[in-house]
């Protein structure tokens, strides 16, 4: 059979021409546009998503408050998917689930019945077998929704008609907080606790001007479901709602019980926010299977309704700090949870805001929900009054509007034109019933005119001024204050602070989890990245064997206990235990081994962690920064990314910061000095250009005291010092193109 021929339409007809790249561009911005807004980034005036707004609205319409009957979780999930939100049926139970989860919510949304998952991980049973309602929280957030409060727009299908925001009349994003993941960018919210949340916004409305560190005194931090310690010091808190950007250091919660005889065991009652108990469990057992715990025998889950995680020690002379430190750094019994104030503010624009910032978000909507609200009510007491002044005139006329009902064909105009009625009065006559004719009707009616008219007049008052407005929001506030007070079950704070435990003591815990001596060693290090540790400090490396045509790279002393910073070309700094390292006994082994390190990358440097330095980090493009050695600091095989580069870039130079200025030299062999103020202190990136070349890239780069001279290793191996005079001609500015190096500079293009 032969192919159908599918006739070419006619040149001009049908056919639009258009740029690929203008349309993918098009296409690719509509879809990102629908993620961060659709799915992805929480409302900073509600603190909801779509799908979690829709699911409050339908069960709102399904009259599912608080004091109602569940109904099954099945019938919200239908009329949601139905009505509002045309996604799959499992997702939006899966929302709702998370919204009735009391481990997962710090204040839950949904009040659930019947199986919704558990702090093990285990998954809610099936929507037909679950049933739901709304919390007093929902309720509060879907307060004042009928009074005109907020807009409301078009469903998917034209159908019905949505929130596009709730009044919330509880700060939702901070108190519940929320995480998700958009197109480029992403947010990560912690719960906080509403009656510290309330207070800051209380201090906000009398000093509107407060900045995030003021409002620290009633923001404390974090407030997890789950509860846990947080072991961040105060100006790293600080630092992270000043910004919108940082990290909570969050740990279990754990007592010493004494069982006599001098032992004892370790019971932890709280784990971190977001950590699945089953799989901590199995965690622990794996690192005891393969001997990873030196310090702990067994683990037993004891867990009934609260949580009850026993861990026995190997034996009773074992310090239980020092097993929980261990634990803590080999488990996720201590995590980060990040903070990304990444919200929508206005619902439109995405925005990395502080603590001061994201409230001051929500008092503004607050502001907006109440002039709404007033100005909705004082609409329908108008009417009201309106309809009240016919039904008096009717009272007072009534044997003439019952003859002009009665004897008129259309007794409406009649009765507009003899007694002056609007359009509404008329009506309101006309409509009323019998029965409404007694006397007793006419003083009720009176004593509603009056009071409707002295609650107009509040409403205008209201209305027209701001400072009124602020304080019936403040009042609002302390009312939902004394619901979420800290003397309420709901209300009382569940996470904790505490210091993190100083250096001497997880030192003295990695000892003695290691049952290390701790041993003066020798770290060498060869060209093609193989190491090996010889004893004892400054050992002899001149008569070490190498493998084929391997020579020595670098060597330094450290001890067994020490770990090791390597920096690699790829940018990343690896993190190694020097006590994994072979002997001086053979060719040592490779670093790939300790480190997850790229085929195409090499070693830069290595060199044993001190903490509290700073090292100077630079790519062969010229570009560099500072960089705090404890943001370097990684704990996984797969290092921690500190200077981005992209191939054919590589990173060729870190140096330990020292003095007050930076010399940089090319391939070129061009030298440039330049303050080391003028460069940036990062925790990551891409840095800021160093020098500028033609051709050819950065060789190296040092700090140093200028002061003191600049000294660098000749070719005979001898410290050659150039004192501040003679640097005159190469000392100018960040991304000079810089002087030809000073004679006797060595041709190796190296400082040392």
């Amino acid at each position: 059979m032969g192919k159908r021929m599918i006739p070419p339409p006619e040149k001009g007809k049908g056919i639009e021409i258009v740029e690929l790249k203008e349309a993918l561009e098009e296409r690719y911005l509509a879809y990102a546009l629908s993620t961060i807004m659709g799915r992805a980034l929480p409302d900073a005036r509600d603190g909801l998503k779509p799908v979690h707004r829709r699911i409050l609205h339908a069960m709102r319409l399904l009259r599912l408050d608080p004091n109602q009957a569940f109904k099954k979780s099945a019938r919200v999930v239908g009329d949601v998917i139905g009505k509002f939100h045309p996604h799959g049926d499992q997702a939006v139970y899966d929302a709702l689930v998370r919204l009735a989860q009391t481990f997962a919510q710090r204040y839950p949304l949904v009040d659930g019945q019947g199986n919704f998952g558990n702090v093990d991980g285990d998954n809610a049973a099936a929507m037909r077998y679950t049933e739901a309602r709304l919390t007093e929280t929902a309720r509060l957030l879907l307060e004042g929704i009928d009074d005109d409060a907020v807009d409301f727009r078009e469903t998917y299908d034209g159908t019905e008609q949505e929130p596009i925001v709730l009044p919330g009349a509880f700060p939702n994003l901070l108190a519940n907080g929320s995480t998700g993941i958009a197109v480029g960018m992403a947010t990560s919210i912690p719960p906080h606790n509403a009656a510290e949340l309330l207070d800051a916004a209380l201090h906000l409305i009398d000093k509107p001007k407060a900045k995030s560190t003021e409002l620290l005194k009633y923001v404390k931090g974090p407030d997890f479901p789950t509860g846990g310690i947080i072991v961040d010091d105060k100006a790293t808190i600080r630092e992270a709602y000043n910004t919108g950007r940082g990290s909570f250091r969050t740990r279990a919660r754990w007592n010493v019980e004494k069982l006599g005889s001098g032992t004892w065991i370790a019971v932890v009652t709280e784990i971190p926010y977001q950590v699945q108990k089953s799989k901590l469990i199995e965690k622990i057992a794996d690192l005891l299977t393969n001997k990873k715990l030196t310090l702990l025998a067994d683990v037993r889950d004891e867990s009934a309704e609260n949580v009850r995680v026993v861990l026995e020690p190997r034996s009773r002379g074992v310090k239980p700090e020092h097993m929980m430190e261990q634990l803590f750094k080999l488990t996720e019994l201590e995590t980060r949870f990040s903070l990304n104030m990444n919200v929508l503010t206005n619902g439109l624009v995405p925005k990395v805001v502080n603590l001061a910032e994201v409230l001051k978000e929500w008092l503004d909507h607050r502001r907006v929900v109440l002039q709404r609200r007033s100005k909705h009510r004082l609409a329908e007491i108008k009417h009201r009054l309106e309809v009240l002044g016919g039904y008096l005139i009717a009272y007072l006329n009534i044997d003439a509007v019952i003859k002009i009902i009665r004897n008129e064909d259309e007794p409406k105009p009649v009765l507009m034109k003899r007694f002056k009625l609007s359009d509404v009065q008329a009506d309101a006559i006309l409509n009323m019933r019998l029965r409404n004719l007694r006397k007793l009707e006419e003083f009720e009616i009176r004593k509603e005119h009056k009071e409707l008219t002295e609650e107009k007049a509040q409403l205008e008052k209201l209305i027209g001024s701001p400072a009124l407005q602020w304080k019936m929001i403040g009042n609002e506030i302390k009312a939902v204050r004394e619901t979420y007070g800290p003397a309420t079950l709901l209300g009382k704070r569940r996470t904790t602070f505490d210091k993190a435990p100083d250096e001497g003591v997880a030192q003295a815990a990695t000892e003695a989890s290691m049952m290390l001596e701790r041993e003066p060693i020798t770290v060498v290090v060869s060209e093609k990245g193989w190491v090996r540790a010889l004893k004892g400090r400054d050992a002899d490396v001149k008569n070490l064997t190498w493998k084929g045509d391997d020579a020595l790279k670098l060597h330094f002393n450290a001890e067994t206990t020490s770990k090791l910073l390597a920096f690699a070309t790829n940018g990343r700094f690896y993190t190694i235990d020097a006590s994994k390292l072979p002997g001086g006994r053979g060719h040592g082994e490779p670093i790939r081994l300790y480190a997850e390190l790229d085929q195409n990358a090499d070693i830069v440097d290595v060199m044993p962690y001190a903490g509290k330095r700073k090292f100077l980090v630079a790519s062969r493009s010229g570009n560099g920064f500072v960089v705090s050695e404890d943001d370097v600091l990684g704990t996984t095989r797969k290092g921690k990314q500190v200077l981005n580069v992209k191939a054919p870039d590589r990173a060729v130079s870190v140096s330990v910061v020292e003095g007050d200025s930076v010399a940089v030299i090319g391939e070129n062999r061009k030298l440039v000095i330049f303050p080391l103020s003028e460069l940036p202190e990062m925790g990551r990136g891409r840095g800021v250009r160093m020098q500028k070349y033609k051709e050819g890239g950065l060789a190296d780069a040092k700090t140093f005291a200028l002061g003191d001279g600049l000294t660098w290793l000749d070719s005979a191996g001898r410290n050659f010092t150039t004192n501040k005079k003679e640097l005159a001609d190469w000392r100018g500015k960040r991304s000079d193109a810089g002087r030809l190096a000073p004679k006797g500079f060595p041709k190796s293009g190296k400082f040392r």
